[in-house]
């Protein structure tokens, strides 16, 4: 049962924020596209806006992807951490804790799960298991993904830029 637990969960979390990066990217579900969305990474101080909405589309995109399939280990949950930590930080941060308010609820949930995919891995139901793969990811090998997510994201926000002062 935990490993049909462990397959629903990468399921939802994974297509979830695979669907969260086609927003960004295509403008699909809603989203508002690469254009408008590159506008308001440069507004947020990312520069070029353009380049760090396709980074964090196609870090959604890929990383929820790879949680959904159960596929690659670690490297999936590495991404989707990288990429939250920069929404939480960026975005939500000054906001709160909880999604009502545009808080960092749903890039903390999102965050963690992504280390719980990393650390307890796909389960049976996977890509991984099926191609006997699971087996090379050692837990240092866990942690050291982990920590370049990590880094990815610390990074990332190093180098933004103060967002540029509204015009009066």
């Amino acid at each position: 049962m935990m490993d049909l637990g462990f397959l629903i969960a990468r399921l939802v979390i994974g297509l979830l924020i695979a669907a969260h990066g086609t927003q960004k990217l295509f403008g699909w579900f809603g989203g508002h596209g690469l254009k408008a969305t590159g506008e308001f990474f440069g507004n947020l101080g990312f520069q070029p806006g353009r380049l760090y909405a396709t980074s964090a589309g196609l870090g959604e995109l890929v990383g929820g992807l790879l949680i959904a399939l159960g596929f690659l280990g670690p490297v999936g949950p590495a991404i989707l951490l990288a990429v939250m930590i920069v929404a939480a930080i960026s975005v939500h941060w000054r906001n709160g804790l909880f999604a009502t308010s545009n808080g960092i609820e749903l890039p903390l949930l999102y965050g963690t799960a992504a280390v719980r995919f990393a650390l307890a891995g796909p389960g049976r139901y996977s890509l991984d298991s099926l191609l006997g793969t699971h087996i090379e990811w050692t837990p240092a090998l866990i942690w050291a993904a982990l920590a370049v997510g990590l880094a990815g994201g610390i990074a990332n926000l190093a180098l933004r830029r103060e967002p540029p002062m509204p015009a009066v």
